[in-house]
């Protein structure tokens, strides 16, 4: 009696740890996945707008976080001084403000049509069925 007891809380213990186990891999998969959806995509993006930011040049178009649109006529090391409007007002933005680099944008946009252009252009479209497509005929 006294050593079936025994066995079954020996029993009971290697379940327990089996247990233990399988919820701890579950958790580490947990934080992989959690990792490769969120955090991972989110960094990539973050060092995109770093890069953005520090290749501003003068005479691209910006938008601010704020929502304020304007040429870069000034770049400085944290700061850009922007030409809001064509009366020449001029504003002191910090770079970590600009949001969205217009003319780049612009460009990059039509680089990729330019592209797709050529690509479509290279493929032979043929509206006539080739030979080797039509049905033979038996008289």
């Amino acid at each position: 009696m006294f050593k079936s007891v025994l066995l079954d809380a020996a029993a009971a213990q290697q379940a327990s740890t089996a247990g233990s186990m399988y919820t701890l891999i579950f958790m580490v998969l947990m934080l992989v996945v959690l990792y490769f959806i969120m955090i991972r995509p989110q960094r990539k993006k973050e060092k995109a707008d770093a890069e953005m930011r520090k290749n501003v040049q003068v005479g691209d178009e910006i938008e601010t976080v704020g929502g304020i649109v304007g040429i870069i006529v000034k770049v400085e090391d944290q700061t850009v001084v922007i030409e809001t409007s064509s009366d020449r007002c001029k504003m002191r933005i910090k770079k970590w403000a600009i949001a969205t680099n217009v003319s780049a944008n612009d460009e990059k946009k039509k680089a990729e049509d330019a592209a797709k252009a050529a690509k479509e252009s290279k493929e032979p479209k043929d509206d006539k069925k080739s030979k080797k497509d039509e049905p033979i005929e038996k008289d």
